[in-house]
């Protein structure tokens, strides 16, 4: 399968890379193919402008020369991952930019819809497991994520994967965190395995 993994992070030498590092090897480890796409350092702009938001109601739909390449490279993939901090248990403002102008209407949505296998959102979340479901903060993710963006795009198979408390800095758990995105990859598409 070929597959395009999005990666939303200001620093290269943030845990976000280490983790997009270890679950790309183990995409390849499986067999699989992947392009990295780094939203900062390939300049994405994050910004919608009229270009890319054509009129809802004409059936020819133009957008800006940027996002019909980024357009261009998802279609050259089979399926999708995107790898972020959660921030303010959300997107990333440059990955939720990217999916704004990308995702857009007569591509991913209305008169067409995305032709992708599946789809991955692992977030990685400084606080533990505990904060987010007392407050059901990784609910409300899964149901943003899964529904009101994947499946409103014809993507069914879509889960999100959170990795917890990224912000503890002993080499135990940070081991564990890039093994458990190692196996992400492995077992892409692969929800009972890839979990454990």
């Amino acid at each position: 399968m070929k597959i395009l993994t999005v990666v939303s992070h200001p620093r290269v030498n943030s845990l976000t890379f280490s983790v997009t590092e270890r679950f790309t090897q183990g995409l390849a480890d499986a067999g699989h193919e992947t392009e990295v796409l780094d939203l900062h350092r390939s300049g994405f702009n994050p910004v919608l402008w009229e270009a890319d938001e054509p009129d809802w109601f004409s059936d020819h739909k133009v957008y800006s020369p940027e996002v019909e390449a980024e357009m261009a490279r998802m279609k050259r993939h089979d399926a999708l991952a995107f790898i972020f901090p959660i921030w303010w248990y959300g997107l990333p403002a440059m990955l939720k930019g990217y999916i704004d102008r990308v995702w857009n209407n007569g591509y991913a949505y209305g008169a067409s819809h995305l032709h992708h296998q599946q789809v991955l959102w692992l977030g990685l979340a400084g606080a533990p497991k505990e904060h987010f479901e007392k407050r059901q903060y990784d609910t409300l993710l899964s149901q943003l994520l899964n529904v009101g963006i994947a499946d409103y795009c014809g993507i069914s198979n879509s889960r999100v994967e959170i990795l917890y408390d990224t912000l503890d800095s002993r080499p135990e758990v940070f081991d564990n965190l890039l093994t458990r995105a190692y196996h992400l990859g492995r077992h892409y598409g692969n929800v009972s395995e890839a979990v454990n």
